[in-house]
């Protein structure tokens, strides 16, 4: 493979790729605003000038310059490399390439700050971006100089709404480009653009217009500065106070990979952010997913019920065994969930299989939706592939209703979720007396609050596997500490089990997993 030296470092590439995207695959990081891995080049801001030694038999580039010299007191004319943007240049084999270590480079990208800061808004305590700024962390890096210019700043149009989802502060802005090159390459809507010139440039919505769809989020992940903010996030939370984990989307059954933050001190989850996989989601999500986090506290089961009334943990071990011991295994039936992790399915299966013996084994799932050829897909449920996998012979909600309503099936123990027909579901919790729910939420099973009922924690609460739609298995790390007397599903099923007369085998989550069936692996699950 070809490489290139960067800063005395070598760097391999691949034939076609720039010197910026060589050195990001290494850990190396050339400072730059509107570069973008995902996006097509535009070398405006500057940032990322490297100083290139010319090839041999090749003339350097050389710019005719002033400095000044203090000792004989005027401007000495000079020499120096002219700077190439290392987000364009190509990478060539053999090549020399100096960055950090490039006085010209380190006075050109302190220059670039300096301009950039002439009329930016000192208003870092009141921005969202504050934390997580290029422009902070690259003033600390190749700055840390007191503005020169005293004259009055350019003011803009600042807390500009440009649709359901986004504010523009245009004082902020750095015009990088990369809202208006994601809008058009990514999303497929060219809604955003840049209007006048110099420093009166600012973003603005096409006219009669506002920015709406399906991707509107991703304008302000994508923007490096505070310009671009979701009126969802807004001013809720310092960055710094937050603590990142790696999730997975539940949205669909694509299996975007997240960031979850999650304010420890608090126990609450303020925003959930795309993470890089290129096997499945590359850098980005859609709305409908980036709100998904919501549900990780919204709309909770967390104490155990019986028959609608608040019960301790023994007091519905007791209620399960008294309504389910001794009642013959074909009267029983499994009901397992397309939106549980493939954990908590397996378990409810192995008990029902080994322990029970029953073979009554259905499945929920949510309906299906809006679909489209980026990234959203019409399956709205994170694991149905893993029920596939699992189960393959697992029936629907239709025979679970044929086989309550003929008398087959007198009990059920369900893996709670979501159902493509709401009110069957509602109808049939109100037809089974005896249905043990394992439930994280309220939802069409639990709704009539009907039988006995175990809280159990969802995905940001407990790490659990999904297997997305091309059949890659994901990792969603818990995030959260369980919301009241929640417990991962797999755990529930152990202490039913045991009440009921049956050693599981298994009392770690590592246990669990070791007994799950070889799925591939996602690049980024890990």
């Amino acid at each position: 493979m070809p490489t290139f030296k960067l800063d005395d470092q070598d760097v391999s590439f691949e034939p076609g790729e720039t010197i910026i995207s060589a050195a990001r695959k290494v850990g190396k990081e050339i400072p730059h605003y509107c570069w973008h891995p995902g996006l097509s080049v535009a070398a405006n801001c500057r940032m990322c000038l490297v100083e290139i030694d010319p090839a041999p038999g090749q003339r350097a580039m050389m710019l005719d310059v002033l400095d000044w010299d203090a000792k004989v007191g005027d401007y000495i004319p000079r020499k120096k490399p002219k700077l190439q943007p290392g987000c364009q240049v190509a990478a060539v084999d053999g090549m020399v390439v100096r960055s950090d270590s490039s006085a010209n480079v380190l006075e050109a990208r302190k220059g670039v700050q300096e301009f950039l800061l002439l009329n930016h808004p000192v208003d870092c305590p009141i921005c969202d971006q504050a934390g997580e700024c290029k422009l902070q962390d690259y003033w600390l890096d190749h700055g840390q100089f007191q503005k020169r210019m005293h004259d009055e700043p350019v003011h803009k149009p600042k807390a500009v709404s440009f649709g359901p989802t986004i504010v523009y502060d245009a004082e902020r802005c750095v015009m990088c480009t990369r809202c208006i090159r994601f809008m058009d390459e990514v999303a497929k809507d060219p809604v955003l653009e840049m209007r006048e010139r110099g420093n009166l440039n600012e973003i603005t919505v096409a006219p009669g217009r506002e920015l709406d769809g399906h991707y509107t989020f991703m304008v302000d992940h994508v923007c490096p500065v505070g310009a671009l903010t979701t009126k969802d996030f807004r001013f809720k939370s310092r960055v710094w106070f937050m603590k990142s984990h790696d999730s997975v989307c539940q949205g669909c059954a694509t299996g975007c990979n997240t960031h979850i933050d999650v304010d420890p001190r608090k126990n609450t989850v303020h925003r959930q952010r795309p993470r890089e996989n290129m096997a499945v989601n590359k850098f980005w999500m859609c709305d409908e997913g980036v709100l998904t986090y919501r549900a990780a506290q919204e709309n909770r089961t967390s104490e155990h019920l019986v028959d609608g009334q608040r019960v301790t943990l023994d007091k519905a071990l007791k209620e399960v065994k008294s309504r389910f011991d001794g009642v013959p295994a074909n009267e029983i039936g499994i009901v397992l969930s397309a939106q549980a992790s493939l954990e908590d399915n397996w378990a409810l299966l192995e008990f029902a299989k080994s322990f029970i013996g029953t073979k009554h084994v259905f499945y929920t799932a949510a309906s299906s939706g809006y679909a489209d050829d980026i990234l959203i897909a019409g399956d709205k449920n994170s694991n149905r592939k893993g029920i596939e996998l699992l189960a393959p012979h697992a029936k629907g909600l239709g025979e679970l209703i044929q086989s309550v309503a003929g008398g087959v099936v007198t009990r059920l123990i369900v893996l709670a979720g979501e159902a493509d027909d709401p009110a069957a579901a509602a109808k049939l919790a109100g037809r089974v007396e005896n249905i043990l729910y394992l439930s994280s939420a309220v939802n069409p099973f639990v709704a009539e609050a009907r039988g006995v009922l175990f809280p159990i924690c969802n995905w940001a609460e407990t790490s659990g596997t999904y297997v997305n739609k091309n059949g890659l298995a994901q990792i969603a790390k818990k995030a959260l500490e369980p919301m009241g007397s929640a417990r991962p599903g797999w755990e529930v099923v152990s202490q039913i089990a045991a009440v009921l007369g049956h050693t599981t085998g298994w009392q770690k989550l590592k246990e669990v997993r070791g007994k799950l069936p070889a799925v591939p692996a996602s690049p980024a699950a890990e």
